[in-house]
């Protein structure tokens, strides 16, 4: 299964509004965790059997928590038994459909 999630705290304190820090916890911990995984401006994508990636999901969380008095996630999962390596599968594909010009008809 795939997982893209955000987590992050709110109630910080901080008066510019940063999460960074608790972010960087988050990121921490999927790193760490030795699954296949990337992290963009606005989510983390993570790659695994479903108990493995919602425990590591479930520990960012906790993670986060730390940095404020509430946490908010987002989390889309993307379900396919049978299938693996679509962290960078499903990107390769799109690739090439671009590459050749794919357009709907």
């Amino acid at each position: 299964m795939l997982v893209a999630f955000s987590v992050a705290p709110s109630g910080t304190g901080q008066a510019d509004g940063s999460v960074h820090d608790a972010v960087a916890a988050a990121v921490r911990i999927v790193r760490e965790s030795g699954l296949p995984n990337h992290t963009g401006s606005m989510f983390t994508e993570i790659e695994g059997e479903w108990d493995e990636v919602f425990a590591v999901v479930k520990a960012a969380t906790d993670a986060v928590a730390a940095y404020g008095s509430r946490v908010s996630l987002v989390l889309k999962a993307d379900i396919r038994p049978g299938y693996s390596g679509e962290i960078e599968g499903k990107v390769q594909r799109l690739e090439a459909a671009l590459e050749r010009g794919a357009t709907a008809e």
